[in-house]
């Protein structure tokens, strides 16, 4: 197993080495986009877990295209070793968090917990195909991590469960996000 792992890490190595700089940092936002999208769609992060690190990565695309700015397009040698340092930062959150103990229900047994999980889908394949960036899946998790909250917060008052009001109020703010994760999807930007 652990030679399987050197030789993945190596033929990955080369692999990098050979590619121009730019495709390498395009390349590496898109594997962390991956794994963040997994991570979602498989319940090891949470609505809340994948909102901050998509805003982390948000920030981190603003910086390069600042840097980008400042240099008629390209990207220095000392701004491609800031970029490398920060999404090594990022991987290593992405790792800790998709491995905490926390975790989002895949399979949820209320009908509000299922309308959740398949929200996380949704975003998760917008995430995965790049038809959300990553601000705009930080937004959404947000709220997606809002609502879950409450609905955490209702049923501790309520013996774990929600009262008609209180379905009818989360029905309405999923509906919301629902509309907004179409939009989001469906607009002119990608990753």
């Amino acid at each position: 197993m652990k030679t399987n792992t050197r030789i993945v890490l190596c033929t990955a190595a080369l692999a990098a080495l050979m590619l121009p700089a730019a495709a390498q940092i395009n390349q590496r936002k898109d594997n962390q986009q991956d794994r963040i999208a997994n991570g979602v769609a498989s319940g090891e992060l949470t609505a809340g877990e994948a909102a901050k690190i998509e805003k982390k990565e948000s920030n981190l695309n603003k910086e390069e295209n600042l840097m980008r700015s400042e240099n008629n397009g390209k990207l220095t040698g000392a701004d491609r070793k800031v970029l490398n340092q920060q999404q090594n930062q990022l991987s290593k959150q992405i790792y800790n968090q998709k491995h905490d103990a926390q975790t989002q229900n895949t399979n949820p047994k209320s009908e509000v917990g299922k309308r959740a999980e398949n929200q996380q889908d949704r975003i998760a394949q917008g995430i995965k195909s790049g038809q959300l960036t990553a601000g705009e899946a930080s937004k959404l998790e947000h709220k997606e991590a809002a609502i879950n909250h409450e609905v955490r917060t209702e049923r501790a008052v309520n013996g774990g469960t929600l009262t008609p009001a209180e379905r009818r109020q989360v029905d309405r703010q999923q509906n919301r996000v629902s509309n907004q994760i179409y939009n989001k999807k469906h607009n002119a930007r990608h990753q």
